[in-house]
């Protein structure tokens, strides 16, 4: 057997993609070992974020309130996009939103969404119709090769999304797992006389193991709240990046007691409480949930070994007596 034969074999692919898969699995369960990396690496990022808004706020102020900030964002992505205009053809109102929440800011990764868009669809729908019409047809008529690859496209346009929304409810689910903490963290710095920006700014330093997500958050917050015209813009733009009802009961309160001056003490500590006991609400309703998740995993894997151990000597014994007659 030749080496392309060898290669192009379903069994040495399924092989392949078995072992693939297994090394995602040890590289997910080890990623947390490289958490410290990423921390310092999100907050450069948020650092290079907050010196561009206070080049933009520098700018509004000489230009009487106009601003004119220009990013710059060239490569191969980025060309690709302007030629074949790809911002108006794919044009997304809630693109910018929707990157934010899974950690992308800036305007690299909205090219980068931008192209895989594009070109997701004839990258899937090549990599199927080669593979049935060229290495493993299945037996199928050539109709229906087609039809897969019709349909390769369609869920090609759809991968980007859903990579992003993949993205982002995970984002979610890190930040609000460590929110309740990151208050109670934060109540004991404004009650020791810290103003609001450099409690968020310690809060953000000492959360930052726990979730990596969070950090940057409040770091980016403390950011918005300097050079933003208004404080109100950060606290809703966190609100809107998180999507979550806790942290947006936690930004209103903020803005009201911005707004009105009540103390900002009492309403973190009702905050906190009512984060925690959403929290624990939560978590009782996956715990709830479990038993009827576990049917299945029960009668497909457990039961059958049970019964081999149970019944298995049983068996061989009466093979015995049977075998002896």
């Amino acid at each position: 057997m030749s080496l392309t034969e060898t290669v192009l074999d379903p069994d040495n692919m399924l092989t392949a993609l078995v072992g693939i898969v297994t090394f995602a699995t040890i590289l997910t369960l080890a990623s947390p070992l490289f958490g410290r990396g990423t921390l310092e690496k999100r907050m450069r990022l948020v650092t290079r974020h907050r010196d561009d808004l206070r080049r933009q706020s520098r700018e509004a102020l000489a230009k009487k309130g106009r601003s004119n900030l220009r990013h710059t964002d060239e490569g191969f992505f980025k060309g690709v996009v302007d030629a074949l205009k790809l911002r108006r053809l794919l044009e997304d109102p809630k693109v910018i939103e929707n990157l934010a929440s899974a950690g992308f800011r800036g305007p690299r990764p909205v090219t980068t969404f931008y192209f895989f868009r594009f070109s997701m669809p004839f990258i899937a729908a090549g990599f199927v119709s080669f593979y049935l019409f060229f290495i493993q047809d299945f037996g199928l008529p050539t109709l229906t090769k087609f039809c897969a690859g019709l349909g390769s496209l369609t869920i090609g346009f759809y991968l980007p999304n859903l990579y992003i929304t993949n993205a982002a409810t995970k984002r979610r689910d890190a930040i609000v797992a460590a929110w309740p903490d990151a208050l109670d963290l934060l109540l004991i710095c404004v009650e020791s006389g810290m103003s609001i920006e450099v409690a968020m700014q310690k809060v953000g330093q000492e959360i930052g193991p726990t979730s990596i997500a969070l950090a940057e958050e409040l770091i980016l917050l403390v950011a918005e709240l300097s050079f933003l015209p208004e404080r109100r813009m950060a606290y809703e733009g966190l609100a809107k990046r998180v999507n979550h009802p806790g942290i947006k009961s936690v930004a209103t309160a903020m803005i009201q007691a911005e707004r009105y001056g009540t103390p900002l003490g009492n309403a973190l500590r009702v905050m906190a409480k009512e984060n925690r006991e959403l929290r624990l609400s939560a978590a009782e309703k996956k715990a709830a949930a479990l038993p009827a998740q576990l049917t299945v995993p029960m009668i497909l894997f457990f039961l059958p070994v049970l019964f081999t151990v149970i019944l298995g000597p049983a068996i061989i014994k009466v093979q015995e007596l049977l075998g002896k007659q």
